[in-house]
């Protein structure tokens, strides 16, 4: 029997924790005790674009993969290592190498978040077309 991961049964990729955040697209009925949900797959990319691309990159200052993945995976509860590796495996991108500017470089932002679902969910079966939606609902303004 196959189970679907729990990120995309609550439409959230990278299995964002709840928090006091007020995301756009969350159901209003919030039923995981630990992470978001949203009412669709493009909501979820929108909020994980929005973390990876305002907030890690331009509040964070963190740049590359090994320093997201740190902060956003910590050793105290995954095996970061193995997170990094994979990312950096998935995207093509070297674990110490810049991403780039966002607006500058979307594929490469793009291909991260594609590898970090890959990882958080343990499956390829992505929607691209979601996450493209995602990409594009996090370039408008408000949280």
């Amino acid at each position: 029997m196959t189970t679907t991961p729990r990120g995309i049964r609550n439409c959230n990729p990278l299995n964002i924790r709840r928090s006091a955040a007020k995301w756009k697209g969350l159901c209003a009925q919030q039923n995981d005790a630990s992470f978001c949900q949203f009412e669709s797959m493009e909501w979820g990319w929108r909020a994980a674009f929005w973390l990876l691309t305002r907030v890690y990159y331009h509040t964070y200052r963190l740049f590359t993969i090994r320093k997201i993945i740190t902060k956003w995976a910590p050793p105290i509860e995954n095996h970061t290592a193995a997170y990094i590796q994979r990312v950096s495996q998935l995207s093509g991108i070297g674990p110490d190498e810049p991403i780039g500017i966002p607006s500058d470089r979307p594929a490469r932002w793009i291909s991260v978040a594609r590898a970090m679902a890959i990882q958080e969910n343990g499956t390829a079966q992505i929607d691209d077309f979601a996450m493209l939606k995602g990409f594009d609902l996090a370039r408008q303004e408000a949280k």
